[in-house]
């Protein structure tokens, strides 16, 4: 059976909001490179340090903290 696009490549992208923990799900992409705090599918927590920016990382998360709480990478996009 053939593979359809949507199986293969985003198709959506939403913004984080980081003046507030975000829940979300999805890849991460960093628009301005930092620190990103996160919480991942598997329920642990990690701080992502110093992200490069203009990538779709493939780190699969659940939560997005916001900048008061952990994060200091900007323009942050969920993939899917």
């Amino acid at each position: 059976m053939a593979r359809s696009l949507t199986d293969t490549y985003a198709t959506h992208a939403d913004a984080v909001v980081l003046s507030s923990d975000s829940v979300v799900e999805g890849f991460l992409y960093v628009g301005v490179s930092g620190d990103v705090k996160v919480d991942m599918v598997s329920g642990d927590t990690v701080t992502y340090k110093a992200l490069a920016a203009g990538v779709v990382h493939p780190i699969y998360v659940k939560k997005v903290y916001s900048t008061t709480n952990g994060t200091s990478a900007t323009d942050i996009l969920i993939v899917r």
